[in-house]
């Protein structure tokens, strides 16, 4: 039997609005004593999930250099070339 995964396409929220909670979040990080309360707090004055104000904070890290890891531009071109094989088989 075949599975269908039913992913959404579209973000529901603009990059405008995802640099404001992050900038938001750093701002105010020595204000909260956990990460997990910063998320909370910031993202239920914000409307959106702690979780995705974490991923968004974690990438915009990436994307200065700290931690290590894959920039938003790095992944944009391995989703790029991963479309261009499929294409190709």
């Amino acid at each position: 039997m075949e599975q269908t995964h039913n992913k959404k396409t579209s973000k529901p929220y603009s990059p405008e609005f995802r640099e404001r909670a992050v900038r938001l979040a750093m701002e105010h990080r020595e204000e909260y004593r956990s990460e997990a309360a910063l998320f909370t707090a910031i993202a239920s004055k914000l409307g959106c999930s702690p979780d995705s104000l974490r991923v968004w904070v974690r990438q915009a890290q990436c994307d200065g250099g700290e931690p290590p890891g894959q920039t938003s531009a790095e992944k944009a071109r391995i989703k790029e070339l991963e479309r261009e094989v499929r294409e190709l088989r």
